[in-house]
């Protein structure tokens, strides 16, 4: 039996290194956690816009992790006095 270290590309049953995972997806209570948001005010932004990215699935509607740094990237002012600052 051997043993994987975290460095070592994972195998699957069949001995073949398995690519790695795709980009995860956060829930809307998972994705609000990550931002530190209300679940709620993400909900709001779904509805009037001005809120990251996000999919839906059948009736499951997620945020890529990348769609999360993204828009809070966006968001970032040096001053009070940033163009931006009044915007957000």
């Amino acid at each position: 039996m051997t043993t994987q270290t975290a460095t070592e590309t994972p195998l699957s049953p069949s001995g073949v290194a398995t690519p790695p995972r795709p980009a995860r997806y956060l829930s809307n209570d998972e994705a609000a956690a990550y931002l530190q948001l209300s679940p709620r005010t993400l909900e709001k932004q779904r509805v009037v816009g001005g809120g990251p990215k996000f999919r839906k699935f059948g009736r499951r509607v997620v945020y890529a992790i990348e769609d999360l740094e993204s828009w809070a990237g966006a968001r970032a002012c040096d001053t009070t006095s940033d163009p931006n600052y009044g915007r957000r």
